[in-house]
């Protein structure tokens, strides 16, 4: 039986210090969604030593577009985006306190380092499953970058969210180490 992990958003560098490539964790808080077009609005606000519209300290974002919301939910389906999109903006905005990232696929090396370097965490979220993932969001606030349409950032509210640590604060990365250890025999 495997183990869940349970972490409560904003995340600390004590909720994450543990925390192993591989590990299942189930996420309750607030998060924010945002792609590459809200990345390079963000990082070149930093450029232009202007606020970032949200404050990112122990924060989360899911790289995410999710669809328009059916009548009576808060979302559309919501799943995550190629991680790599990000990869040339995520260092800047760990800088800043960002303590995860929700995703799917590898990172490159310099983001790897960046999180080591910043104590941050980076989480694959469960390709296939949008429209089920969408059901942990319990509701939806547009927050900035309303003209990037799905691009905008979001404040999501999330009630168990599950994902799984691609790679641990200390730069062990799931894509690298692959899944065998975690393989079962049938």
């Amino acid at each position: 039986m495997t183990l869940i992990k349970k972490l409560q958003t904003p995340l600390t560098y004590e909720q994450i210090k543990d925390l192993k490539a591989g590990d299942q964790v189930s996420i309750t808080g607030v998060i924010y969604s945002a792609r590459d077009a809200a990345h390079k609005i963000m990082v070149d606000a930093l450029h232009a030593n202007l606020p970032l519209p949200i404050d990112v300290e122990g924060q989360i974002i899911y790289y995410a577009g999710p669809t328009p919301a059916k009548p009576g939910r808060v979302i559309g389906s919501c799943g995550p985006t190629t991680s790599g999109r990000m990869d040339a903006y995520s260092p800047e905005i760990m800088e800043q306190g960002l303590k995860g990232m929700i995703g799917k696929g590898p990172r490159s090396k310099a983001v790897i380092e960046s999180m080591k370097k910043n104590k941050a965490v980076y989480f694959a979220a469960i390709g296939g499953a949008a429209a089920l993932i969408a059901d942990t969001i319990k509701k939806v606030d547009i927050v900035a970058y309303e003209e990037l349409g799905p691009e905008a950032i979001r404040r999501m509210e999330i009630v168990d969210y599950p994902c799984i640590v691609a790679v641990d604060c200390e730069g062990n990365d799931l894509y690298e180490i692959g899944v065998e250890k975690y393989r079962v025999e049938v």
